[in-house]
């Protein structure tokens, strides 16, 4: 009874602004500490945004209102910033501070903004959704890649 009450009053407070649904295997929670943690198959939606992963560690503030997330194994995401860009990839670890709306992405990250075509590849990128804005970062002995896509020009004859 106690975990359900946890979960309905973290799952209302996100309601306010927008939906957020969790399915995940397996929910453990500690209302003194404000740590929920979600383990297998993990599967996060909210609005445009969902984030998958194997583990999911979600800190919430004094009213119950999640301050950060930390999502780690196979962690898979598609998100939309807050000017409509559309981004999907994969990484080894994310972490999400939603009350700056900023994404840091660890690990063999793959960055990949659909609606312009770029792609980025590296070992920590950030990315900012307010600003639309990214950083990247390479590992110690690789670079940082960009990729962009290119429209062919035509020929004359």
């Amino acid at each position: 009874m106690k975990l359900l009450a946890i979960m309905t009053i973290f799952l209302a407070s996100a309601l306010i602004s927008q939906e957020l649904k969790i399915k995940a295997n397996q929910f453990d929670a500690d209302e003194k500490t404000g740590v929920s943690v979600f383990q297998g198959k993990v599967n996060i939606i909210k609005g445009n945004d969902e984030l998958n992963a194997t583990k999911v560690t979600v800190y919430t503030d004094i009213k119950h209102q999640p301050t950060k997330y930390i999502a780690e194994g196979d962690v898979s995401f598609n998100i939309e910033t807050k000017k409509g860009a559309l981004y999907q990839g994969i990484a080894g670890k994310v972490i999400y501070m939603p009350t700056i709306k900023e994404y840091h992405f660890f690990r063999d990250v793959h960055l990949k903004q659909i609606d312009e075509k770029k792609e980025i590849i590296g070992d920590e990128v950030v990315l900012k959704t307010i600003e639309g804005k990214a950083y990247a970062r390479g590992a110690t002995k690789e670079p940082v890649i960009m990729i962009f896509k290119m429209p062919e020009e035509k020929e004359e004859k």
